[in-house]
């Protein structure tokens, strides 16, 4: 009985090898391997509306998610499946291996480029800055939350946290919350004087709620570029998407599919550069 037992347990030691042995080779498998063998691409995004947000049976929508689909296309595949979770998870999901490709629309940012690779600019984009109706407070900078002592609110890993802290803001006076929903929740409870994200995301939100609207006129603190992004050792796909790209950003095909989300051609990247941009 004893020995069937270890000729047992030994079969099944051999078995679990050969199971992490395919799961090691799947998980080394590249994008690009992927696309060729036919499977099903990942692609991971936030509910950020108009950029990256999920539609009825979770249909990936957003003119981030349009430009991916079209570019696919172009590199030999139509199967997509998206996964849907906080903007704060989208890189530790993309390490974790949930999905094979951010399309959130998250700007390159020097601290980003360290564990991500970022495709070159799909775009050029600024904030929005959230606030009641009739902009009571008269913001119309992070300055002026800044000047005032009033509380900001946005969301974890938007890049206006780091904006924010640099225009400084106090920490206390930063409050982060899980997406744009809640930052026009907080505003609107008056939890927060104003809130920020990315203009398309705000201007939606706020053109949705009479409560609210973008403080007019607005000085953004940055200017910031959009990209794919992709796990540190997907290099090959970084380079044919780039590839694509050329061709295809501002292209009639591109302008057709992302021009129903808001997207215009003062939308365009202006030649500004990954490599310029991770440098910071």
């Amino acid at each position: 009985m004893r020995r069937a037992i270890l000729r047992g347990m030994a079969a099944a030691g051999i078995a679990a090898m050969a199971m992490a042995s395919f799961a090691g080779s799947a998980s080394a498998q590249s994008l690009l391997e992927k696309i060729k063998n036919g499977e099903t691409i990942r692609i991971g995004f936030s509910n950020e509306i108009p950029w990256a947000y999920p539609g009825e049976n979770n249909e990936p929508l957003g003119f981030v998610n349009a430009m991916t689909i079209d570019i696919l296309k172009r590199l030999g595949t139509t199967k997509v499946e998206p996964i849907v979770t906080e903007w704060g998870s989208l890189i530790p999901g993309l390490q974790a291996g949930r999905f094979d490709i951010i399309t959130g629309g998250m700007f390159i940012l020097p601290e980003r480029c360290r564990n991500v690779l970022f495709t070159e600019p799909l775009g050029k984009g600024a904030d929005g800055l959230l606030v009641p109706k009739g902009n009571p407070e008269e913001l119309h900078s992070y300055q002026d939350v800044r000047d005032k002592g009033l509380t900001f609110v946005t969301a974890s890993g938007y890049d206006s946290v780091k904006y924010a802290q640099e225009v400084g803001i106090a920490d206390d006076k930063i409050m982060q919350v899980a997406g744009p929903a809640e930052i026009v929740q907080a505003v609107k409870a008056g939890r927060a004087a104003a809130g920020a994200g990315d203009y398309f995301t705000m201007k939606k939100f706020a053109d949705q709620d009479d409560s609210t609207e973008l403080a007019d006129p607005f000085t953004p603190p940055a200017i910031g570029y959009p990209a794919f992004a992709f796990l540190p050792n997907q290099q090959e796909a970084v380079d044919a998407f780039n590839a694509v790209m050329k061709d295809y950003i501002g292209s009639d095909e591109m302008m057709a599919s992302v021009g129903k989300y808001g997207y215009t051609k003062a939308a365009l990247p202006d030649g500004t550069t990954t490599a310029e941009l991770c440098k910071g």
